[in-house]
């Protein structure tokens, strides 16, 4: 009795599943993600229009890590009239994507929610709320930690020499670094949707956990500024730490749907 209820209930799933996913062909999933990009454009947009008013404190924001770590009397310069008006659109663009991350994350969950049944769309919530959170922590700790050491170490290194940095440089860097911080702490995220899935599992990571660390310490000596041990220090240690909460989320993940299976 138990086998047929739940054999009742499987294809209840299945034919969820199909009539919201495979209903649709291939070009009206190309359509949705036409439209889903449309609308993620639109609300970095207005993100864009609304933090355009507070750019220049925004960029004051942006650029103590620097500031900080150059010698006193010295700022950073321009070497054309329009990089003040383009350095502020680019820095009202990233506020504009930092500030319209849930509704960005909102479109993605939309355009994958067809696919899933409908106990795994119970984990649209946690996953945006633990993305949104992650994202925001990476730049955090990008801001606070590693960049203020790698510029002192990058400035400290050309101390018989007089800074002349342009805005542009120092901004296309850091952007680099603080979006690039968001998305890597994003992992244990990323690892949490795939066990769901049963496409990866704790045994798997455990198992292929050194040739992770060579990957890991590749990725952090090409996004790294410097190539010194200390920065790349910096940037290994949290990839590695997140790699390994990563672990124990899919064992969390793997452990509810081993359980789901056998009820």
């Amino acid at each position: 009795m138990r086998d047929a209820v739940k054999e009742i209930e499987e294809n209840k799933e299945a034919d969820e599943l199909e009539d919201e996913s495979a209903k649709m062909s291939f070009l009206e999933h190309l359509d949705e993600l036409r439209r889903r990009l449309l609308h993620i454009i639109a609300y970095i947009g207005i993100g864009f229009v609304a933090c355009f008013y507070f750019a220049r404190p925004i960029y004051h924001f942006i650029s103590i890590p620097i500031l900080e770590s150059m010698p006193e009397g010295t700022s950073l310069v321009f070497t054309n009239p329009t990089d003040p008006f383009t350095l502020y659109i680019k820095v009202a663009l990233l506020a504009g994507v930092f500030l319209t991350i849930p509704f960005t994350l909102y479109e993605v969950w939309k355009f994958i929610a067809p696919g899933l049944y409908r106990r795994e769309k119970r984990y649209v919530l946690p996953f945006m709320f633990s993305s949104i959170i992650l994202f925001v922590a990476g730049g955090a700790f990008c801001y606070y930690v590693v960049l203020p050491q790698a510029y002192r170490f990058l400035i400290g290194i050309g101390g018989d020499f007089k800074p002349m940095i342009t805005i542009n440089e120092y901004l296309g860097l850091t952007l680099t670094m603080l979006l690039g911080f968001g998305l890597v702490f994003e992992m244990p995220v990323l690892v949490a949707f795939l066990s769901i899935f049963g496409l990866v599992s704790p045994g798997f990571l455990w198992r292929n956990f050194k040739y992770s660390l060579i990957l890991i310490v590749v990725a952090a000596a090409v996004l790294s500024p410097t190539g010194d041990a200390f920065n790349l220090i910096i940037w290994t240690a949290p990839m590695v730490l997140l790699y390994c909460l990563s672990i124990g989320v899919s064992a969390i993940f793997n452990w509810r749907r081993k359980k789901r299976e056998a009820a």
